[in-house]
């Protein structure tokens, strides 16, 4: 287990933001548990700590650049150079951040769960459940993280995911070989049963968007099903969590990206001024908004990834409230010669607005992880496995209508090729900039026939347009740092 701590430590060498938690003045992790943890509320400031880990930053930021997502901006210094060139390798810092982040969170959760047996529960029992129960929770997310990023194959569950980890660490030098995806499964489906058995209502503090709460586990089992092609399952559970949520509408869904609306927001990481990622600058993690412009969204802010042009494109002209939510059209400069001007990098500007921030803190927003329109979208999926193709349109139909303010036409799908390929054009523009392109098409590339597709005039200027469906760069490298620690940790083919 000694990776775990070299990593926390090269976090603190190199600046990795997202790690900060490791090295607080009296950090639980600093201590022995009998000694972090002695009663209920020592257990809340560790869940906490534990929350504080999570971030999806990287995610989204990988996601953009190696699909079609974004593309190199006015003031692109080589930032994102290998990633939008496709080269990947084990030295990857978006691999390393995800990995790093996210066995930070385990971590904790292993040590409040640890240290939960010997707190006298009865000192507070419904917040001593719901704490135990939420470090549950984020003991399974971040495995299934884990397993979405490292994984070859989420249908697969011979194939090797990352390191099962469910007790704190006794041996720091112990090498710990990967495990399954199918004994990730059974353990992140037996935590997040555990987790719904404890999780309540006692603290109004600890419960809602920013605080893993029933209806997030039901949102996790209805993404995790669907990744696994268990799509009866992915449909009842998705379902049962729409059953509590409605579709924003258009000025919903613009504010939602301001954190000023909450009305198909199921959980999202909380992100405020002077929070332990406030600070942390340039794409360096927490701060979403700083993954494209250096200083704010605008024209003057430094904007070094951009919109992508064939995302932009398949967005304009229309009333779709997406895209005023997506690009900074006010200013924007938006060359309508692009493909024939030899200067387009500087004429063609698309200044990403869907992490904006605020007057006091450019950049930062919290970051959306589950929403009721992916749970639509999953339900759409399920419906086109079933070969269902005109509930499958019903259901991208009322995101549209959502989104355009006004009743949508139907899609129609002749089989379940366009079904699947209609959904993952849906998907890429509901969830634009948060993390699920990538995956998305890696696991439903195929079935749909599309892959990433980028502008001809942006193709022009990188390594490549696109990827094949089965490429190894849709599954990150186990970070070297990791390998170089841990010799048992087998690498992922082809890196």
């Amino acid at each position: 287990m000694k990776k775990i701590y070299k990593l926390i430590f090269a976090c603190l060498i190199l600046s990795v933001v997202g790690c900060n938690d490791a090295i607080d003045i009296e950090q639980p992790g600093r201590l022995g548990a009998d000694d972090a943890f002695q009663n209920v509320a020592n257990l809340q400031s560790g869940l906490l700590g534990a929350y504080d880990f999570l971030d999806n930053t990287s995610e989204i930021g990988y996601s953009a650049a190696i699909t079609d997502e974004s593309t190199t901006g006015r003031d692109n210094g080589g930032q994102n150079g290998n990633t939008l060139n496709f080269n990947i390798n084990t030295g990857n810092g978006y691999a390393f951040s995800v990995w790093a982040n996210n066995y930070g969170a385990i971590g904790m959760a292993n040590r409040l769960i640890a240290a939960a047996e010997g707190i006298d529960r009865t000192e507070d029992p419904d917040l001593y459940d719901h704490i135990v129960g939420q470090a549950y929770a984020i003991r399974a997310y971040s495995h299934f993280q884990i397993l979405t990023h490292f994984s070859t194959n989420y249908e697969d569950d011979s194939a090797l995911a990352g390191l099962l980890l469910t007790a704190p660490t006794t041996d720091i030098f112990a090498s710990v070989a990967r495990s399954t995806n199918g004994e990730f499964y059974t353990q992140i489906n037996a935590d997040l049963a555990i987790a719904a058995s404890l999780i309540n209502g006692s603290d109004a503090s600890t419960s809602g968007v920013y605080f893993m709460g029933q209806d997030f586990i039901t949102a996790m089992r209805a993404r995790m099903a669907a990744y696994r092609g268990q799509y009866a399952q992915a449909d009842g559970f998705a379902a049962d969590v729409l059953s509590n949520y409605v579709l924003a509408d258009q000025v919903q869904y613009f504010a939602m990206y301001d954190d000023a609306d909450f009305t198909e927001t199921i959980f999202s990481l909380n992100r405020e001024n002077n929070d332990s990622w406030d600070g942390q600058g340039t794409g360096g993690g927490g701060w979403a908004g700083s993954l494209f412009a250096f200083i704010d969204a605008t024209a003057g802010g430094g904007p070094f990834m951009e919109l992508s042009r064939a995302t932009f494109n398949i967005m304009d002209g229309t009333s779709d409230v997406r895209l005023s939510r997506s690009v900074n059209l006010a200013e924007s400069s938006i060359d309508p010669t692009y493909v024939t001007n030899p200067n387009y990098l500087n004429d063609d500007v698309l200044i990403v607005f869907k992490y904006p921030g605020t007057s006091a803190q450019p950049l930062h927003n919290d970051l959306k992880i589950f929403r009721a329109s992916e749970m639509l979208l999953i339900r759409a999926e399920a419906a086109a496995d079933a070969n269902q193709l005109s509930e499958a349109a019903a259901f991208v139909k009322q995101i549209r209508d959502a989104r355009f303010g006004t009743p949508q036409p139907s899609p129609s799908y002749a089989n379940q090729t366009e079904a699947f390929g209609g959904i993952l054009d849906e998907r890429r523009l509901e969830l634009l900039f948060e993390g699920h392109r990538w995956v998305d098409l890696k696991r439903l590339g195929a079935r749909g026939n599309r892959t990433i597709d980028r502008d001809t005039k942006e193709c022009a200027v990188l390594a490549g347009c696109s990827l094949g469906s089965g490429d190894h760069r849709f599954t990150l490298p186990i970070p070297l740092a990791e390998v170089t620690a841990n010799a048992a940790a087998q690498q992922n083919p082809e890196y």
